[in-house]
This record gives C-alpha cells, sequence and structure tokens, in this order.
C-alpha cells in the first residue's frame, strides 16, 4: 500500500477554509478507493498557486527529498500550480523523488 499526502489550497476570498475541508475529504475518499494509505496533509491558505513560493508547498517538495511518501493527492491540478509549465517542473521534481502526483477530478497520467 503506498504512502501518500494531500496537497489542498485555496487562493482568496472567493473561496473559503471550507474549500480546505472539502478538497481533503474527497482527497481521502479518493486514496481510501485506490488503496492509498494517507499519512499526512499539507495545506496551504489563502495562498496563490502562481508561485511555489508556499509555505506548505515547499515543506511537501522538502519532505520528498526524505522519501516520506510515494504519492501525492490533489483534489485538481489547478491546487498544485496554476501554470502548466511550473506545473511540469514540480511534477517532475517530485518525480526524481520516486513521488506521483494524482488529481482526484482530472484523470491525466502523470508521465
Amino acid at each position: 500500500m503506498p504512502n501518500a499526502v494531500i496537497y489542498a489550497r485555496y487562493s482568496s476570498q472567493k473561496q473559503r477554509e471550507e474549500s480546505i475541508e472539502g478538497q481533503l475529504r474527497h482527497c481521502n475518499d479518493y486514496a481510501e478507493k485506490h488503496g492509498m494509505n494517507v499519512i499526512g496533509e499539507y495545506c496551504d491558505r489563502a495562498t496563490s498557486g502562481r508561485t511555489a513560493d508556499r509555505p506548505e508547498f515547499q515543506r511537501l517538495l522538502k519532505d520528498s527529498m526524505k522519501k516520506m511518501f510515494d504519492v501525492v493527492i490533489v483534489w485538481n491540478f489547478d491546487r498544485f500550480a496554476r501554470n502548466r509549465g511550473d506545473s511540469a517542473i514540480y511534477k517532475g521534481m517530485l518525480q526524481k523523488n520516486g513521488v506521483k502526483v494524482y488529481s482526484v477530478t482530472q484523470n491525466i497520467p502523470d508521465d
């Protein structure tokens, strides 16, 4: 059973703290359905996805280097990064650390 973490984020006043709770609920359901063991959560609140300068996102990247988990689950890839190029860079960094990224709402291969 792969060890997984969840990354959740909301960016503005258009979204609320409940946005995080909903993302976490959906991600936990996804993990259970796919036989993954959730060992942690990384949540950036009221933080834009336009840059990687997000405290919990940076912690996730650093922890991936320590081989603490095998999978990152996000509700939607735009929670991970807003820009496709940035998303590819960060997914590549995680992949080098042996970590795959899965989205609950988007069935897109990570390769």
